[in-house]
C-alpha cells in the first residue's frame, strides 16, 4: 500500500520532513501514518474521513466520545501534520511510562497502536494490535514506515 500511496505522497513530501524535522519523528513514520489513515488523502472527502470524525491526512479524531480534538488547520497544512503528530509523541509517551520494561521499538509500536484505539486499549506487547483497526494497525504502519524509508522519507 505504501507503494501505492507514494504518489499521491510525494506532493506532501517537505511538509513531511518539515514535520518530523521539528517533532524528533521520523519523517518515514509519518507518511506510513498518512498512508494507512487516508491513502494520502485518496480516502478523505473534503478532509474528512471516518464517517465525519477525523480529519485530514493523519486522521485527527475529533469525535467528542473518541479523540474530542479539535482540528487544526487545513487538511493537508503543517498545522494539522503538526498536531497530529503531536498527539503520536503524546501517545509514544503515555505508554513509554505505562511499560517502562519496553524496548524502544515495542515503546514505538505500542504508541502508533495507542494513535489509532487509545492507550487504555493497550495491555500487552503480546496483543498490541488486538484492538486497532484490522487487528494489524502498529505492523501495518511499521512495515509502511519501512518502504517511505527505503525510499527516501
Amino acid at each position: 500500500m505504501a507503494q501505492t500511496d507514494s504518489g499521491r505522497m510525494a506532493k506532501y513530501r517537505s511538509k513531511i520532513n518539515s514535520v518530523g524535522g521539528q517533532s524528533g519523528i521520523e519523517p518515514a513514520l509519518i507518511a506510513a501514518i498518512i498512508s494507512r489513515e487516508s491513502r494520502a488523502g485518496n480516502a478523505l472527502k473534503d478532509g474528512w474521513g471516518d464517517h465525519g470524525n477525523a480529519w485530514g491526512l493523519m486522521q485527527v479524531d475529533v469525535n467528542p466520545d473518541g479523540g474530542g480534538h479539535t482540528a487544526r488547520g487545513s487538511w493537508d497544512s503543517v498545522e494539522h501534520l503538526t498536531q497530529a503528530t503531536e498527539i503520536l509523541v503524546y501517545f509514544i509517551d503515555r505508554i513509554s511510562k505505562k511499560f517502562p520494561s519496553w524496548s524502544s521499538e515495542q515503546k514505538l509500536k505500542g504508541g502508533i497502536a495507542a494513535y489509532n484505539m487509545g492507550d487504555g486499549n493497550v495491555h500487552s506487547y503480546d496483543s498490541v494490535d488486538a484492538n486497532t483497526t484490522g487487528g494489524d494497525y502498529s505492523n501495518d504502519v511499521v512495515a509502511r514506515a519501512q518502504w517511505y524509508k527505503r525510499n527516501g522519507y
